[in-house]
C-alpha cells in the first residue's frame, strides 16, 4: 500500500491533485475535523469504492464555533487520525492550519439564506456561514470530483449542497447514511464527552426519532408527535431540548403530515454534550 501523503499547504496539494486529474483519476474529498471514528471510516471506505484517489482533510474550523461552544476542548488526536487514514488506504491527508485557511486580511464569508434559518441555525448564529465558507475553500483547494458528508449533520449537508449548486462549483456532493452503535446512538466525535451514565441514556434520542417516523408514516401529525417526543426526552434527562422538528427532506421547511420524503431532526443536550440526530421518513406509496 502506498504511503499516506501529507500536505499542509495549498500549492503542493494542488500539484498532486492536478497530476491525478491529468491522468484521468477520479478524486474524492472527505472533509473532517479529526477525532476520527468508525463513522468517518465508513465515509473513507465509500470514497475508496467510488474514486481512484481519496483526500481526507483534517481541520478544526474556528469560524463554525460560537463563543460559548467547544472549540478549545474539541477532541484532537492527529497521530491516531493519520494512522487510521493510512490503514484505510487514503492517498493524501490535507492538514492546513488556521493561517493557511484564513490568512491575515481574510474578510470573505458565504451566507446561505433559507436553509440556515431554523434548526441548528437558530441556536448557532454564524455556524453555517463558517461551514459554507470553509467547505468552499476546501473544495477549491483540493478540486475533487466528489465530496462526501455524513447524513447525521443533515442540515449541514443540505447547506453545502446548496452552496455548491448556487455558486456553480463543479463538485458532486453526496450524503452517506449515518453509522450507529449497536444500541442506535449515532457515531460522533462528541460522544466521548458523555459520562457512562449519559452514554446509557443517549440512545433514547434515536429510538424517539424512529417512533415518530413510524407514526408519521401511519398518518400521524407532526405537532402532537413533536410534543410527545420532547416530553419523552426531558423525562429521560435531556435538557435543554433545543429543537425537535419534522421537515421536508430538501427544503427543510416544517411539515405537518408526510406526503413526500421528510426528516425528523433533533438537537438536545445531555449534561454538557450537545447531541444531534435525524431519521428519514419515506411515506408509503
Amino acid at each position: 500500500m502506498p504511503a499516506l501523503l501529507r500536505f499542509d499547504a495549498v500549492t503542493p496539494l494542488r500539484d498532486a491533485t492536478a497530476r491525478w486529474r491529468d491522468a484521468g483519476e477520479r478524486i474524492v474529498l472527505v472533509p473532517t475535523m479529526g477525532a476520527l471514528h468508525d463513522g468517518h471510516l465508513a465515509l473513507m471506505a465509500q470514497a475508496r469504492r467510488i474514486g481512484r484517489r481519496v483526500v481526507a482533510s483534517i481541520f478544526v474550523n474556528p469560524t463554525q464555533f460560537g463563543p460559548n461552544e467547544d472549540f478549545s476542548r474539541y477532541p484532537r488526536d492527529l497521530e491516531t487520525d493519520l494512522a487510521l487514514l493510512a490503514a484505510a488506504g487514503i492517498d493524501a491527508a490535507y492538514l492546513p492550519d488556521v493561517e493557511t485557511m484564513y490568512p491575515p486580511g481574510f474578510s470573505t464569508r458565504i451566507e446561505v439564506t433559507g436553509l440556515t434559518e431554523g434548526l441548528c441555525g437558530a441556536f448557532r448564529p454564524g455556524h453555517f456561514s463558517g461551514v459554507a465558507t470553509v467547505v468552499t475553500k476546501l473544495v477549491n483547494q483540493v478540486r475533487p470530483d466528489i465530496a462526501l458528508f455524513g447524513e447525521k449533520d443533515y442540515q449541514q449537508l443540505q447547506v453545502i449542497t446548496r452552496t455548491m449548486r448556487d455558486l456553480d462549483i463543479p463538485v458532486e456532493i453526496r450524503g452517506v447514511p449515518t453509522l450507529r452503535e449497536a444500541d442506535g446512538l449515532a457515531l460522533s466525535s462528541r460522544n466521548r464527552y458523555l459520562t457512562p451514565e449519559e452514554r446509557a441514556i443517549a440512545p433514547r434520542l434515536q429510538s424517539m426519532l424512529s417512533r415518530i417516523a413510524r407514526e408519521l408514516v401511519a398518518g400521524g401529525q407532526a405537532t402532537g408527535l413533536v410534543a410527545s417526543g420532547i416530553a419523552e426526552l426531558k423525562q429521560a434527562g435531556f435538557s435543554p431540548v433545543q429543537y425537535l422538528a419534522v421537515c421536508d427532506a430538501e427544503t427543510l421547511a416544517p411539515v405537518e403530515r408526510v406526503a413526500s420524503p421528510a426528516r425528523v431532526l433533533v438537537a438536545a443536550y445531555l449534561g454538557r454534550t450537545r447531541l444531534i440526530d435525524n431519521v428519514e421518513v419515506v411515506p408509503e406509496a
